[in-house]
Order: structure tokens, then C-alpha cells, then sequence
């Protein structure tokens, strides 16, 4: 392992009941600590403080702040799945509601706290774990829009490997450019502008 990841790996993989209680104690802990703070200000003596224990039982958790920015992300991006995929129709005339399924799932795992978002995606360290789970994410978001645009009746475009990769692309990215910011757009002027243009270019080659 190299030893930026030996940076950012947990010093405790917490098999007890009470153990994991405690790391996520602290992984909530620093999440309203770095929202609040920033990260560069967000230290280990406040997580610890918010989290009412002591500094040393924090580092027998994690070794520094780094690692326990990198496990908030890869935690949120665990969490990121899209719901509503098993639950799209594919008849005719319904691909703007798939759309909207798509971009309000995306719309809505950036609600819970843009500001915290932010600066995971911005700040926080790469490790072999976190590229991983980006990976892995990314893979199952392209399987599962693959799969229902290319049973969908109403798809109509050349290169739908290449269709599939920029739909998420332009989503994912816009929607944390403009709602993971200090000044955020309204969710529902996003949400209907994204849903308009990716469904346009679907139905291009009609």
C-alpha cells in the first residue's frame, strides 16, 4: 500500500456493534464540523470535542483528518444509487418522466448539504479506496441508464455507449456545479432545464 492511502486508511475497522456506533459518531461529527468550519479549520480537536471524546480516541479510529474526509466521501457515494431505476416505465412517451427520475435522483443526493458536498469533492485526498468507490459508482450508473435507454422505445441516437456517458456526465456535473455552490439555483428551474435538454437530444435522431 502506498503511503499517501496508509494516510487515509482507518486505523479501526470496527467489527463490534459499539464500535461502529463510534466511528460513525465521529464521521457525523466531522460532517457538522466541516460544514460549519470549512476544512481547513474543521481540526480533530473540534471533531473530537463535537463528538464528546477524547482526541486519542478519535486517532484510534482514524489518523487524521484527511482520512476521515475521504471516508465521509466514499460513504457518500455508497449512498448514491439510483433509486428509482427498477421502477421506470419503457412505453412509448415516457421518456421525459425516465429523465426526470434520472435528474431528480441527482438533484436530491445533493440536497442533504451542498456546502459539506462541496467540500468533499473539492478537498478531500485521493486513496486508492475513494478511487475505487468513484469507479464503481460510475460503473453502476452506466450499466443501469445503458440498459433502460436502450430498451426504451422512444431513444433515438447513434452511439448510445457514448449517449449514456455524457447524459451522466452533464447531470452529475452540472447539478453539483450549480447546487453545491454558495449561491445555488432553485432545484426546480434545474431540474426542468436539464430534463428538457437531455430528453431533446435522446429524441434527436427521431
Amino acid at each position: 500500500m502506498a503511503s499517501a492511502d496508509r494516510r487515509l486508511t482507518p486505523r479501526r475497522k470496527p467489527r463490534q456493534v459499539r464500535a461502529e456506533l463510534t466511528r460513525e459518531r465521529i464521521l457525523n461529527s466531522a460532517a457538522h464540523v466541516f460544514a460549519e468550519y470549512g476544512y481547513a479549520a474543521g481540526t480533530t480537536n473540534r471533531i473530537a470535542e463535537h463528538a464528546h471524546m477524547s482526541i486519542g480516541s478519535l486517532y484510534q479510529y482514524f489518523p487524521n483528518k484527511d482520512a476521515i474526509l475521504a471516508e465521509l466521501l466514499v460513504r457518500h457515494i455508497d449512498r448514491g444509487a439510483w433509486t428509482g431505476a427498477d421502477r421506470i416505465e419503457l412505453t412509448p412517451g415516457s421518456l421525459r418522466d425516465l429523465v426526470r427520475s434520472l435528474v431528480r435522483d441527482a438533484i436530491d443526493h445533493h440536497r442533504e448539504d451542498p456546502q459539506l458536498l462541496r467540500i468533499m469533492i473539492e478537498q478531500a485526498p485521493v486513496s486508492s479506496e475513494l478511487i475505487e468507490a468513484v469507479d464503481q459508482h460510475g460503473a453502476t450508473r452506466v450499466a443501469q441508464l445503458r440498459d433502460l435507454l436502450a430498451r426504451h422505445p422512444d431513444v433515438h441516437v447513434q452511439d448510445l455507449d457514448m449517449a449514456t456517458e455524457l447524459i451522466l456526465g452533464t447531470v452529475e456535473l452540472n447539478t453539483h456545479k450549480l447546487m453545491a455552490t454558495p449561491r445555488a439555483v432553485q432545484a426546480d428551474r434545474l431540474e426542468r432545464e436539464l430534463v428538457d435538454m437531455v430528453t431533446l437530444y435522446l429524441q434527436a435522431g427521431k
